[in-house]
């Protein structure tokens, strides 16, 4: 079994589908065949940018093609589950590109594992992060009138080999979530973990421990 993690820093969106995308074809490839492949997890943060999964309603993009460019951001629309999210500075972005039957793992476990793997770090910084019911991703307080989002999940898989992972909000400049439906939700918040702990958090930090929960979880 081998497992890489790669770490491409600050990486424009469409550069970083395109290479995402080129190692998930690899993967995929090389399963079929029966040949020699890598499994990788990605981490990496955007320069200013809105995503549209498939399932996804325009209308939760709240602002027009000038308004983005006037913001600094772009608009793609990707081959990934889930409604609306933002990418950003200060956000930890994570891309497992796995192949789940060599983990044994089916798809729900496998989004069940990346939220637990986040709920973990949350709890590393003392704050008690959770699920909740019908809205994949981890929140806090999720069950009451203040839920507020922490991190965000959408995947793509093909053959049980995965793709687009998740979205931590670490250092995270909040505003650009009020310009969207974050994830569909008109009635929930986000957050992030510099606003919970009232204090900038190290980025470095954030990424050794969510690689190694969820090299515990893949490896054990």
């Amino acid at each position: 079994m081998k497992l890489e993690i790669s770490d491409w820093e600050i990486m424009p969106y469409a550069e970083a589908w395109n290479r995402q995308t080129e190692w998930f074809d690899v993967l995929v490839c090389a399963k079929q065949a029966g040949e020699e492949y890598v499994n990788h997890i990605v981490l990496c943060e955007h320069p200013h940018v809105y995503t549209l999964g498939r399932s996804g309603k325009e209308g939760n993009m709240l602002l027009s093609d000038e308004q983005l460019g006037r913001i600094g951001a772009t608009l793609y629309h990707i081959d990934r589950g889930g409604d609306i999210t933002y990418h950003g500075p200060g956000q930890l972005v994570c891309y497992p590109i796995l192949n789940l039957e060599e983990f044994s793992l089916g798809l729900k476990e496998y989004v069940h594992l990346l939220e637990e793997a986040v709920i973990r770090v949350c709890a590393s910084y003392g704050i008690a992060a959770g699920r909740l019911e019908k809205a994949t991703g981890v929140w806090l307080e999720g069950d009451t009138a203040r839920a507020r989002k922490i991190c965000a999940i959408g995947v793509r898989s093909s053959h049980y080999v995965t793709m687009h992972g998740l979205a931590l909000n670490v250092n995270t400049d909040l505003r650009y979530f009020s310009y969207i439906h974050p994830c569909g939700f008109i009635d929930k918040g986000v957050t992030s973990l510099q606003k919970e702990l009232g204090r900038e958090v190290p980025m470095e930090e954030v990424k050794e421990r969510l690689c190694k929960e969820l090299r515990d979880f893949l490896l054990s």
